[in-house]
Formats: C-alpha cells, sequence, structure tokens
C-alpha cells in the first residue's frame, strides 16, 4: 500500500512511547477540488485535518472526532472530521486577506473545541484557548491542560499533501523521562519537506536509527462526506412544514448545499409535499353513511 493517503502505527519496542504518522494526498486534493481557499487557509485546514486523525487513533470509539476553531479574526471557522473508519472532511470561512504566521495573526482570539461523538455514549467536549505558535502548538496545549499523557504533534500541509507526526506516552507503563525526552528532541529535527514527502520507513529511520521502532502495517485514508438526501430530508422534517412551506412561497424550489461537499439537493413542491404528506391532517368527511 502507498504511504499516501494512508495512516500508520509505530512502537518504540523498549520504551512506554507510541506514535503515528498520517498523510494525505487524494484525500487532501479532494477537500481542496470542493473549495477555493486561499494558501494560509489551506495551509490550516490540511494542519487540522492531519491532526484530527492522528487524535482519532488515540482513543477507542465509534463514530467521529471533530475539530473545530472558533475566532474573531480574518479565518473565523474552521472544521476537521475524522471517524473511527478513517475517512475525513472539512471546511473553512474566513473574511477579507489571511496573512501572517501566528494563529493569533490568522485567527485572531478564539478557542479550539474537540467533540468525540460515539454511537454508544453522549458526546464529549473539550475547549482551549487557541493560542501558541501554530496549530499543533494550541493541540499540546490541549492535553498538557487535561492532565493527558505527554503527547507532541507536527503538522504541515502545502497544495499537494497534508501530514502530521504524533509521538506520545502509552499510559501502561512505567515512563522514563530521560526516554521521552530524548525521542521529542529527535522527532523536533523533522523538516516539513520530510514529513510531506519520505517514505513512512525512511522518515522514521531518519528520525529515529538508534531505537528499536516497529513500524505496523498501513490502514487507508479518504475523503467522504456523510452527507446525503436522506439526512437533508430530516432537516428539513426537522424545521417543520410551515418553515418549508414559507421558502416555496418565495422561491419554486428548496436548495440545499453541503458546505463540506459542495453537493447540491433540490427539493420541488411535490418533493416537499411528498415529505410532508403523512403530517397533513385531511378535514373530516361529512358524508353520511
Amino acid at each position: 500500500m502507498s504511504d499516501f493517503d494512508s495512516f500508520q502505527r509505530f512502537l518504540f519496542e523498549d520504551l512506554g512511547i507510541r506514535g503515528e504518522l498520517v498523510r494525505l494526498d487524494s484525500s487532501w486534493q479532494a477537500v481542496l477540488e470542493r473549495h477555493s481557499y486561499p494558501p494560509a487557509v489551506s495551509s490550516q485546514l490540511g494542519q487540522a485535518l492531519a491532526a484530527v486523525l492522528l487524535l482519532s487513533a488515540t482513543i477507542k470509539f465509534r463514530g467521529s472526532l471533530i475539530l473545530q476553531a472558533q475566532a474573531r479574526g480574518p479565518l473565523h471557522t474552521l472544521v476537521a472530521q475524522a471517524t473511527h473508519q478513517k475517512t475525513i472532511r472539512g471546511l473553512a470561512q474566513w473574511n477579507g486577506e489571511v496573512t501572517g504566521e501566528t494563529l493569533s495573526d490568522i485567527y485572531g482570539p478564539g478557542h479550539l473545541v474537540l467533540t468525540v461523538r460515539n454511537d454508544d455514549s453522549e458526546p464529549y467536549q473539550g475547549i482551549v484557548a487557541l493560542e501558541g505558535d501554530d496549530l499543533a502548538g494550541a493541540i499540546q496545549t490541549y492535553f498538557s491542560r487535561s492532565e493527558q499523557l505527554a503527547t507532541r504533534l507536527w503538522l504541515t500541509a502545502d497544495e499537494q499533501r497534508a501530514a502530521g507526526l504524533l509521538i506520545q506516552e502509552l499510559p501502561t507503563q512505567a515512563r522514563d523521562r530521560d526516554d521521552w525526552a530524548r525521542v521529542e528532541f529527535l522527532a523536533d529535527t523533522i523538516t516539513p519537506a520530510e514529513l510531506l514527502h519520505l517514505p513512512g520507513q525512511e522518515l522514521l529511520y531518519r528520525l529515529f536509527n538508534e531505537e528499536r521502532v516497529r513500524l505496523f502495517d498501513s490502514e487507508p485514508v479518504a475523503f467522504r462526506c456523510g452527507c446525503s438526501r436522506e439526512r437533508i430530508e430530516s432537516v428539513l422534517l426537522a424545521m417543520g412544514n410551515q418553515e418549508v412551506e414559507s421558502i416555496l412561497e418565495k422561491e419554486d424550489s428548496v436548495e440545499v448545499f453541503c458546505e463540506f461537499c459542495n453537493r447540491r439537493y433540490l427539493f420541488d413542491r411535490v418533493d416537499i409535499g411528498g415529505l410532508f404528506a403523512d403530517q397533513i391532517k385531511l378535514p373530516p368527511s361529512t358524508t353520511r353513511q
């Protein structure tokens, strides 16, 4: 299997440390094909997609993990979602020109929201200020403040690929701070070009050739939007017949766009009539038997 559009786990055999490596290629291009993002915006979105995939693999769940940035600056909304099946989707919204290098330049004041939607339990949500030099730093702040395991991320994205590297202490093994400091120092020598382009095995050898590292088989990653006509119908039903009919008084049809995949769903009067047919109460019959 190709190293691109893939997720790989690795393990330091003699240390209480694990790692993950993700590369997005065609899946990242599928996101970019649906919206025209300025370079500064697409870079943040690509990094967020790589990050949410890495984070989703650190927990056991069936559902989706959503990483969302909400801010009051130029890039005011960013959403990246990954599922337990290693599918991704994402979007970003901005105003005016997005420039600068730091999070404060790009986002302005804001916060980062991490939401786990598990099929078998209530959603869990964590929030941290959108602060630091980059998105990886803000996510690491979330881990440190929530008293979870020591975690480091390296994220990068360009117009062709997005990629990420994660290392994390194992919860079940005794921790040696010297081991963690050494591995963290070695990982910190990685460059964006290496993270984007080097095959996984070659990258890990370059970084950790003096450590015993076991690289597991790749798992495929794909772009997939969860929207469907049935789901849009559910949204219209939730709006109610009266509100939908008020739209039809001004327009010939109800038009809905999915922001993630830019797909267009059109419902004409016949569609809407059929959708709400079970809710229409007919007047009682006046015919006598």
